[in-house]
């Protein structure tokens, strides 16, 4: 049976409607944190050599609000390479955050590793690591500290576990490719945003400076665990969504202001 308003109703009805678009259209396109800055709640560790969940040492710890890698609880590092994922995987969205290296490099560290970390994209499932696996297969993009000396060392840059991306329409097969950033000495913070559209675009920004963009990330066909995870994948070798990851290699450092913004797909 139709119903019939008189017309002050409908125009509450209409009013209600719009108010109610409005608000979701708001929450859709606001800011979101993924860190409460008390606990670890909605990440989970997997650290090689360890178990999926094992925070072995305490390495990811909440320490005054901030969330921080840590290696007082080993003794040798010993290529422990760990990755701390967000419980939900992404495609389309901007990512930002603030990091800085604090401290010294655990004993042993590989010397690479000085100051080094990384935000992991288009990562696998971590429930699919195996248990001695070093990296993610993903797209890492990789954080940088100066060392000693005014040698430049950009961060943000562009490192391809399992995985390689094109450049200028040609597929880039080089572990790691430098962005254009400046170099950050001390302990200093650095602001990281990230645009990633799917398989399309990804663009990274430090300190609200593009610094470096490629697309079509893919799996690398020869590498052990790409290869794995291509036979569960049907064949689909382009990576248009995944886990986010925070890296622990060997340098002590701090995250805080860890957001996403999750974008429409057209």
């Amino acid at each position: 049976m139709k119903t019939m308003y008189p017309l002050k109703e409908m125009a509450l009805v209409v009013m209600l409607l719009i108010f109610s678009t409005a608000s979701l259209g708001s929450e859709k396109n606001s800011w979101v944190s993924l860190f409460n800055g008390e606990n670890t709640d909605g990440w989970v560790p997997k650290i090689r050599y360890h178990e999926l969940g094992e925070n072995y040492a305490n390495t990811f710890r909440v320490e005054n609000g901030l969330l921080t890698v840590s290696y007082d609880g080993y003794k040798d590092f010993e290529n422990s390479f760990g990755h701390l994922f967000y419980k939900t995987p992404y495609s389309h969205y901007r990512l930002r955050l603030h990091y800085r290296f604090v401290g010294d490099q655990v004993h042993d560290g590989q010397g690479w590793a000085f100051k080094n970390s990384g935000i992991m994209i288009h990562g696998q499932k971590p429930e699919s690591m195996l248990k001695d696996q070093d990296f993610p297969v993903s797209v890492e993009v990789q954080l940088l500290g100066g060392a000693d000396g005014n040698r430049e060392r950009s961060t943000a840059n562009m490192c391809s576990p399992g995985t390689h991306v094109e450049m200028h329409g040609k597929v880039k097969k080089r572990h790691c490719i430098n962005s254009e950033s400046k170099t950050f000495h001390g302990e200093q913070w650095v602001k990281v945003e990230l645009e990633v559209l799917g398989n399309d675009v990804i663009k990274h920004y430090v300190n609200d400076e593009l610094v470096m963009q490629y697309q079509r990330a893919q799996l690398d066909k020869k590498d052990r665990y790409s290869s794995a995870l291509l036979k569960s994948a049907e064949n689909n070798a382009l990576l248009s969504s995944g886990y986010i990851s925070l890296q622990s290699e060997s340098h002590p450092v701090q995250f805080k202001d860890i957001e996403i913004l999750v974008l429409e797909q057209n």
